[in-house]
């Protein structure tokens, strides 16, 4: 199976002036474990995870003052929609993340998540054994 059937492309996209708790208020409505960053200013696309909040919570930062750019992953590995899930699985495993931008050219096409792995694969192990 390929990234592109396994991701998410309802993707939640915030700035680098949003607030960690606006961001973290977004994420939890939506559901999801992280948020695309778009800086307009920046050539790059970042990430931002449950676990950079978790982060600056515990090191007592204030979330209504501390902005999502200072807490983010700019360094990021992005995933193409012709991966398959199993490659993206192993990214995932070498790096150390939950999260993969999925990028088709230059465009943000999705998130695929450990989560999504786990359910196609929970999915494909249903179907082999019925």
């Amino acid at each position: 199976m390929q990234v592109r059937e396994a991701m998410s492309s309802q993707v939640l996209v915030v700035g680098p002036e949003h607030t960690l708790r606006q961001a973290a208020r977004m994420m939890s409505a939506r559901g999801v474990g992280s948020a695309v960053v778009i800086d307009p200013e920046s050539e790059g696309i970042g990430i931002m995870t449950e676990r950079d909040v978790l982060k600056a919570i515990g090191a007592g930062l204030d979330c209504d003052t501390e902005r999502t750019g200072a807490h983010l992953t700019w360094d990021v590995v992005y995933a193409a929609p012709e991966w398959t899930v199993a490659e993206a699985a192993a990214a995932m495993a070498r790096g150390g993340f939950r999260h993969l931008v999925v990028l088709d050219g230059r465009e943000v096409a999705g998130v695929i998540s450990v989560r999504d792995i786990m359910r196609v694969w929970a999915q494909g192990e249903v179907a082999a054994t019925t």
